[in-house]
């Protein structure tokens, strides 16, 4: 195999870098301080967690469901990135109870799962189909990784170790034959091979990936086995869990979306580990599809409702939008994986996109209400969505994706940076500080930003003797206009992969300045996307902008944007807690004159000037209730 897809830059630990305050800095603190202990309270009172002392039985209420193991192990994780920055003796005790449980629930050759222990103990392994279990076991792993690499210890890493080597005793060459209905667990395990250095996971991890899409299909002999028809699945095709072909040969995302990018995350990991160029092609191929033809511009992915996923190209409603919560964080993942094995900024600028919009738009400003779905307009006085709600909730029967949002914030900060040979990435701005070693010195970066709500960032270099290595910036996408600055003397920087690079004997107290302008856009759809035609939506930086009712007297569906209007910024301070607002004129559809009638013919005089007010999309509905829309029906 060729060694081209072999891993380029490696992200930053999470301990070695802090978010400070600002736009991330606060989102981390709610997290902490309100998401984490709000999720962990509601795992208690739907009895997750009582699940695995083991104690139910045929009869009894709160009878265990197939992934409740997957919602405390990512509130595990999630609790783990919180230690490994902000050391809590009450989370770690937290933390510690349900390792206990888990220890206790795990059965004498390392299986572990509350649901089949509990309730179908005689039919492990019999539905990996629909059943969750190695779902949940992947899920179970990422956390020990986490909690081992948080705290040092391996109370809960020789847990999922042992579960793990239990798994391999199960599957692969010469054992029974499968892979997840949900990919979750191949990733996981070349997380555990990192962690480890057991080559057998990643082994693993390979035999699942290979067996995916394979003919004849094993998920029809496993319903045989069941005494089920081949090919029930809900009456959807195999392209739902992405096995309807073998990975390498997948052209277009189907499916699932939250499927299909843990997956397209656990090939481009394996793609790095073993330089299979033949799964980092397929991973390009999937990327350009997506980016270019099935993605929101929220960030946000899989339009429809039925299968929570993926239809055609360029098919991208609205209001009916489903653009589940975890689908973009699962985009975040991959994105990273991405720009880490390439070095390319474009894997960031949609990692960005997606972490800016389509995923906090999941968590209220005070980190205790969700969204599963985010579409991109509401409508009515209740602020209805189609499928979904249009108020966040507390929590979710189907609960995915309050501890995923809760992982990924606790965590943000190892998708900021990477180190690579000779070179430091910032790939994310935000003020903190992050310590790498490069060139075999320490070097410590402190930014200083105010961004998202202004393009200019400040990095300081502290080292302890002068270092050569590249410093690179990313130059998002977005931006047309932009400038360093070393020691407050301008540079000609070379942009390589979407990255300023700038080439310098580092002192400690050198400075660099990179100034992005950040105006306020206008933006339009491809032409084929029907439901955007004649429309714009309107960002500044990475934020997608929305109008809300609660700022509008007429109703926003109603408004039109002239392309003559001046669009201006302007920070409120007092506003969803700190936030810039794009203002401008609009032409509101008058309603008068429509009494009786249902159509007329077009009047001179339909539309009345009226000023409107577009807040960040990831930050609706945490006000009154009302109408939202993103696209505006240009005039």
């Amino acid at each position: 195999m060729s060694t081209a897809a072999q891993i380029r830059l490696r992200p930053l630990a999470l301990a070695d870098v802090q978010i400070g305050p600002g736009f991330w800095g606060r989102r981390v603190a709610i997290n902490r301080r309100a998401t984490i202990p709000h999720i962990h309270r509601k795992l208690l009172e739907t009895r997750r967690i009582q699940a695995l002392e083991m104690k139910w039985r045929p009869g009894k209420s709160h009878r265990p469901h197939q992934f409740y193991d997957s919602d405390i192990a990512k509130w595990l994780e999630a609790a783990a990135y919180s230690l490994t920055t902000h050391p809590d003796p009450k989370l770690e005790s937290r933390v510690n109870a349900i390792i206990r449980l888990l220890g206790r629930a795990q059965q004498a050759d390392g299986y572990l799962n509350s649901y089949y222990t509990q309730v179908e103990p005689k039919r492990r392994w019999s539905n990996l189909r629909d059943m969750h279990e190695l779902y949940c076991a992947g899920h179970l792993i990422e956390a020990g990784v986490a909690h081992f690499q948080a705290t040092g210890k391996r109370t809960l890493l020789d847990v999922v170790c042992r579960y793990a080597d239990h798994i391999d005793s199960v599957f692969g060459p010469g054992k029974r034959t499968g892979c997840p209905g949900h990919e979750e667990i191949e990733l996981a395990l070349v997380r555990l091979y990192r962690a480890t250095g057991q080559k057998r996971y990643l082994k693993l991890s390979k035999y699942f990936i290979d067996q995916r899409g394979r003919r004849p299909h094993f998920f029809d002999a496993e319903a045989k086995a069941r005494g089920e028809e081949p090919g029930a699945f809900w009456g959807r095709t195999y392209e739902y869990c992405q096995a309807h072909r073998p990975v390498r040969r997948q052209r277009v995302v189907v499916g699932h979306a939250v499927r299909a990018m843990y997956l397209y995350s656990a090939m481009a990991d394996l793609a790095g580990e073993t330089g299979d160029d033949s799964l980092m092609a397929a991973c390009r191929r999937l990327w350009n599809n997506l980016t270019q033809r099935r993605m929101y511009i929220t960030g946000g992915i899989g339009p429809s409702f039925r299968n929570e996923g993926f239809t055609s190209d360029y098919d991208l409603p609205n209001d009916t939008a489903y653009a589940e919560t975890c689908a973009a964080i699962g985009l975040v993942l991959w994105a990273q994986r991405m720009v880490n094995l390439t070095g390319e900024a474009r894997y960031a600028d949609v990692m960005e996109r997606a972490l800016y919009n389509g995923v906090l738009s999941g968590v209220s400003l005070d980190g205790r209400k969700f969204f599963y779905e985010n579409p991109l307009a509401a409508y009515g006085d209740q602020g209805t969505i189609r499928h979904g709600r249009a108020r966040r909730q507390e929590f979710f029967g189907c609960a995915c994706c309050p501890p995923n949002v809760a992982r990924l914030i606790a965590s943000i900060g190892t998708y900021a940076y990477s180190a690579g040979p000779g070179a430091a990435y910032v790939h994310l701005y935000a003020a903190g500080e992050a310590a790498a070693e490069i060139a075999e010195q320490k070097v410590t970066l402190s930014q200083h930003t105010r961004y998202p709500w202004d393009g200019q960032v400040s990095i300081t270099v502290t080292t302890a003797a002068p270092v050569r290595f590249d410093l690179m910036l990313r130059v998002p996408g977005w931006c047309r206009r932009w400038g360093v600055k070393l020691n407050g003397k301008a540079v000609r920087a070379a942009v390589m992969k979407g990255y300023a690079r700038i080439r310098h004997r580092w002192a400690d107290g050198d400075v660099v300045a990179l100034s992005l302008a950040m105006p306020v856009e206008r933006v339009q759809a491809h032409p084929k996307v029907p439901q955007d035609a004649g429309r714009v939506a309107i960002q500044r930086g990475p934020l997608l902008y929305c109008l809300e009712q609660v700022d509008h007297a007429a109703d926003v569906h109603a408004i039109l944007l002239p392309d003559r209007s001046r669009l201006t910024a302007r920070f409120q301070p007092r506003l969803l807690g700190g936030v810039t607002v794009i203002q401008g004129r609009g032409l509101a559809l008058a309603r008068t004159g429509w009494t009786g009638r249902l159509y007329r013919p077009t009047a001179r005089r339909s539309t009345r000037p009226i000023r409107i007010k577009a807040v960040p999309y990831c930050l609706w509905a945490n006000r009154r209730k009302g109408s939202m829309t993103v696209w505006l029906p240009r005039a």
